[in-house]
């Protein structure tokens, strides 16, 4: 699978739509989340705003938030209790002051939109990537390998084609 590059330019016409949008996900972010699950919410709401039509004109923006830290929440199970952050889906939507049934239908339309499924390298936190296998796996002539134990070759071609998000580094084990 190919890896998107992350940006965060907006059309202008819809970059105050992304400020506030970005105001209330880094908010939630910092009380109940982290810095890692703010930014990708950042890149999530300006992949939002260049949608066309952008489904984010004019609309509740509390709901939108709240679909957004849903769908990463999904990506990354922060709904699993064994996971750090953790939290459940009754409790992030509360916190949006939204109804579970809202929260999970944006998610949903923001998941279907972007293709996103659980583990999914795009969405995916960075401190949490390398343990990622999705985020590894490639075809070197007809066969699948993960890319973290190939050589150092073979991981320099796949991140200049853009087939993983970095360069690994050697670990013990």
């Amino acid at each position: 699978m190919a890896r998107t590059t992350k940006s965060k330019n907006v059309p202008k016409d819809l970059r105050p739509v992304f400020d506030s949008l970005t105001a209330i996900t880094d908010t939630f972010c910092t009380n109940h989340l982290n810095d890692e699950y703010a930014t990708l919410a950042q890149y999530l709401a300006a992949a939002l705003c260049r949608k066309r039509p952008s489904p984010l004109a004019g609309k509740n923006l509390n709901i939108w938030a709240c679909g957004i830290i849903y769908a990463l929440g999904f990506v990354n199970f922060l709904f699993n209790k064994s996971q750090t952050p953790h939290m459940t889906a009754k409790d992030l939507c509360a916190a949006f002051q939204v109804s579970k049934s809202a929260g999970a239908a944006k998610a949903k339309i923001i998941r279907d939109a972007f293709k996103m499924f659980q583990l999914d390298p795009r969405w995916r936190l960075q401190s949490k990537l390398f343990d990622n296998p999705h985020a590894w796996i490639i075809e070197v002539k007809g066969f699948v390998i993960d890319v973290r134990y190939a050589s150092r070759e073979i991981q320099e071609i796949a991140f200049r084609k853009g087939l993983i998000p970095y360069l690994p580094e050697k670990r013990e084990g």
